[in-house]
């Protein structure tokens, strides 16, 4: 998690779901297909924030599933005020905040929340946001057997790992900003080259002069990353309703 992900401007709208539980963790909930589940894997701005509430609602219309945000912070949130200042963002503790929140933190409820969700839909899909994109990678790993999900996606993920690449076992897409101190030239030149011999479909999406978190943020000063936040909302709807709706 870095910097510029908790540095955003929530959207016009209310969401439509509601609080529930996902296993042990609370959880909005929106949709209501019996058939099909998305779980959306949050950003450091956690399960309650608006825009990510407000993609769960898109998906769940647009894609016809049932959409998870499960809280994957362990209640903690930061605050909103100081989220919406950007003077203040110095008051974060943000070192704090990534230790308790770590993989070896969360790896563990990520994985129970996807194995509450396999057994009671036929199709199981995941996305993930910065935080969640080295998640999803992990619920995409072929070392499940049978898989935990059926399709993954992700936009500008962080601490993603060369390993965890090179063992996604599952169809695969990744919403790339141009620029990314996390999803870095390197890995995504690595990930560009791997993948595809791994034998799993693969969608790579490049998004021109935009930054990490553009698909979450929802900037309203920039009209260049509104519109690819858009695009990447589209991008995924088209991914995860390709994979889920399969007959």
């Amino acid at each position: 998690m870095h910097e510029c992900c908790v540095k955003g401007f929530q959207w016009d709208g209310t969401p439509v779901g509601t609080a529930g539980k996902l296993g042990n963790n609370d959880a909005y909930i929106t949709g209501s297909n019996d058939d099909i589940a998305i779980m959306a894997i949050h950003d450091a701005f956690g399960w309650t924030f608006e825009n990510t509430r407000l993609l769960a609602d898109h998906y769940a219309r647009e894609i016809g599933a049932t959409v998870y945000v499960p809280d994957f912070f362990g209640g903690e949130i930061l605050p909103a005020d100081i989220l919406r200042d950007f003077s203040r963002f110095g008051e974060l503790d943000m070192k704090g905040f990534m230790a308790r929140n770590s993989k070896a933190n969360r790896e563990s409820e990520i994985l129970s929340c996807a194995r509450v969700l396999r057994p009671r839909y036929k199709r199981v899909g995941v996305i993930g946001f910065c935080f969640g994109g080295w998640g999803v990678f992990r619920l995409g790993a072929k070392s499940h057997v049978p898989p935990l999900v059926d399709c993954i996606s992700t936009a500008h993920p962080s601490a993603l790992e060369k390993s965890e690449i090179k063992n996604v076992g599952v169809p695969v897409q990744i919403i790339a900003p141009e620029f990314d101190m996390a999803f870095t030239p390197e890995l995504k030149e690595f990930a560009n080259r791997v993948i595809p011999t791994l034998g799993v479909p693969y969608d790579y999406q490049l998004f021109p002069g935009v930054e990490h978190a553009f698909a979450t943020r929802g900037n309203p000063n920039s009209k260049k990353e509104q519109k690819a936040m858009v695009r990447a909302k589209n991008c995924a709807v088209s991914w995860l309703h390709h994979w889920l709706h399969v007959n």
